[in-house]
């Protein structure tokens, strides 16, 4: 078989390591000036790395069908986790509306627009409302014009001088249009869409009794109510809001305050969106991230061995591996393994601040940069491939965890002077296949979140699902499961829990030693053997109570027969 690496590609950008954190993050607006990178600034672009998910696909068609004027919903709120996917979304429905080109261009809507039971899209006017880009007490220019609200802005782009004059009464005073006014403009200017971004991030500077150029707080809120329902009443006319999920995204109290008032303005006439679902996200990193698959052969003997031996190591393995459609995850996956996206999207993504989509790609853009750089022959990026030895993929993960997670890494896990390297080093079977350190690797993956994640639940990951972000075809789990024992004696940082009769116990790393570190701390504090030496010949008498004034002295809680267990390794 061959590695991944011959099979899937990495987009230039990738190989060279030149990508930019910018470059994850989709900004409208920039889009809407023209000051965007070309896969977001041109639409056939766009949507040739874009994977257009069950949500996206559904959205696309209720704009499709909106702007034809044959049904579809007039007011879609987007509401996700922080990185979910909702710029991106909102990004598909301005290109499809204001695209330059013919839908033939766009990869994957012509099939689209047939299931939407339309001919064509029309080419509509777009407006963009970005929170962030403008500041509620300070007015900005459009050619000679001077807009203070959001109103305003609205009317200028769909309309520009002419469309600003139906609002620039209200615009003046910091007045909500009204609806009335609002249906007039819209369907002057009809088809059209509008999209709002960041609403929340603009609402939320609006102090109580303190008015401000763009206006107050109410009166942004009654201006947003009247554009919901004069959406409504225009049939070709669409509007669509992004709002955060949680209230941490909200930023402060203020901030909070205006995304329940926003929740109940939107509330009243919205499609529900669905979010990104962990299988569609699969998709979206590869086209993100890769070229398109070289040899389809290839990819499928790869993900098909990976299955045989899963089925092979039978009940060794999560049960489900076990099952026939483990392969079409593995297929949908490729080159990168499942439980690396499961291990993202179910244990970091409940990381305050860790982006559900963007934070995905950025981590393994740098991971399969360093990968591809040092060679890595693996047949699929694991869990245990990651190289938590580089700087750049180490950081990209420490970053959202408390301080002191270098020191175990740096110890424990992966680098020169880890254990996990000393250990194979001295043991030809584990350093030939980087056993302890693909355990350990796993085994941090899997863990670390627990020590932040908001969502408390048992820690630690079992043997079967260590084993599998270690196994590779060709290979047994015997091999790893021996390393883990071993680094379960020795590491200083690897706690665990359970029964290992019943082949319960978990395991998972933590900032703290465990009682093995503290036991040698404390040991380093009284050199006994050099005491012993000192002091011998004695009486076997007076030697057991200089032992035990030791022991007392260590000031370890150990029982009755632990204490002569003890006394009867140091006499020896």
């Amino acid at each position: 078989m061959k590695p991944w690496r011959e099979i899937a590609v990495p987009h230039p950008d990738v190989l060279k390591g030149t990508f930019q954190q910018s470059e994850f993050a989709a900004d409208i607006t920039a889009v809407n000036t023209g000051k965007a990178s070309q896969e977001y600034q041109d639409a056939a672009a766009f949507f040739q790395r874009t994977f257009i998910t069950e949500g996206m696909r559904l959205l696309l068609i209720q704009v499709a069908r909106r702007l034809n004027s044959k049904g579809g919903e007039p007011v879609i709120q987007l509401q996700t986790a922080f990185g979910g996917g909702k710029t991106h979304t909102m990004l598909a429905v301005y290109h499809l509306a204001k695209r330059s080109c013919p839908l033939d261009d766009l990869t994957g809507i012509p099939a689209l627009i047939d299931h939407a039971g339309v001919m064509d899209v029309p080419q509509a006017h777009v407006a963009v409302l970005d929170g962030s880009a403008h500041a509620p007490g300070q007015s900005w220019k459009r050619g000679s014009l001077v807009i203070k609200t959001l109103w305003g802005e609205l009317a200028w782009q769909l309309g520009g001088e002419d469309g600003f004059g139906l609002v620039k009464g209200a615009d003046t005073t910091g007045t909500s249009p009204g609806k009335d006014v609002l249906k007039t403009l819209l369907e002057r200017y009809s088809p059209c869409v509008i999209l709002i971004d960041e609403l929340v991030a603009y609402i939320r500077q609006f102090q109580d009794g303190q008015p401000l150029s763009g206006g107050s707080f109410d009166s942004n809120l009654s201006f947003l109510q009247a554009l919901t329902e004069a959406t409504k009443l225009v049939p070709n006319a669409i509007l669509l809001g992004s709002l955060p999920e949680s209230e941490v995204e909200a930023g402060s109290q203020r901030g909070v305050a205006a995304l329940r008032a926003l929740e109940k303005t939107f509330g009243r006439i919205q499609f529900l969106w669905k979010p990104v679902a962990t299988e569609e996200a699969f998709e979206i990193v590869r086209r993100r991230l890769f070229e398109p698959v070289r040899d389809e052969k290839e990819r499928e003997t790869v993900c098909r061995a990976f299955a045989n031996a899963y089925v092979a190591e039978g009940s060794k393995l999560p049960t489900e591996t076990q099952e026939a459609k483990y392969f079409d995850r593995l297929m949908h996956a490729y080159p990168i393994h499942p439980e690396v996206f499961d291990r993202l999207f179910e244990d970091w993504s409940t990381i305050d601040g860790f982006q559900r989509t963007r934070g995905v790609l950025k981590l393994m853009a740098k991971v399969i940069y360093r990968l591809w750089k040092d060679d890595n022959k693996d047949f699929m990026i694991l869990p245990g491939s990651l190289p938590l030895y580089d700087g750049g993929s180490r950081n990209e993960l420490t970053y959202y965890l408390p301080a002191g997670w270098d020191a175990v890494l740096e110890k424990d896990i992966d680098g020169d002077q880890a254990e996990t390297t000393e250990l194979e080093n001295k043991e030809p079977r584990f350093g030939a296949i980087n056993a302890a350190r693909r355990v350990a690797r796993t085994i941090f993956f899997g863990s670390a979140p627990s020590s932040v994640a908001a969502k408390p639940g048992i820690r630690g990951l079992d043997r079967a699902r260590v084993l599998l972000g270690c196994l590779q075809p060709g290979q047994t789990s015997s091999n790893y499961a021996d390393a883990l024992s071993r680094l379960a004696d020795r590491l200083h940082y690897l706690n665990s829990s359970g029964d290992k009769a019943q082949d319960t116990t978990r395991f998972w790393f933590d900032t703290r030693a465990n009682l093995r570190r503290e036991m040698e701390d404390r040991k380093k504090r009284f050199d006994i053997r050099n005491e012993v030496r000192g002091k011998w010949p004695m009486s076997l008498k007076s030697w057991l109570q200089e032992r035990s004034f030791l022991m007392e002295s260590i000031s370890l809680p150990l029982t009755p027969m632990c204490q002569t267990i003890v006394h009867c390794v140091l006499f020896f």
